[in-house]
């Protein structure tokens, strides 16, 4: 049996940059802060974005953990590593799996 499943969405508003940080390979790593509502109540989060400088490509995960620890860990992360912008969601699921 079938059924209609409905999900909210939960954008991110009043984005602001928490950290930047420029890599010697020209990729920008940044940690973003914003507030979301969940079931009436604002609720802090914290995201991620990649972006390559050289060619403008960039990925985002807006909304990746409501703790700033855990998003600047990974961000840490990825700048050890040299991730380029495509590899950040693989890279992301891999973290995700260690840390929870």
């Amino acid at each position: 049996m079938f059924g209609i499943i409905r999900k909210t969405k939960h954008e991110v508003r009043d984005r602001t940059v928490y950290m930047e940080v420029y890599g010697d390979n020209k990729i920008a790593y940044r940690v973003t802060a914003g507030k979301v509502n969940y079931f009436g109540d604002s609720l802090y989060t914290y995201g991620v974005e990649v972006e390559d400088q050289a060619t403008g490509e960039m990925e985002a995960i807006p909304d990746f953990s409501r703790n700033v620890e855990d998003a600047v860990d990974f961000t840490e992360m990825m700048i050890n590593a040299k991730i380029r912008p495509r590899q950040m969601y693989s890279k992301a699921l891999n973290y995700l799996c260690i840390s929870i």
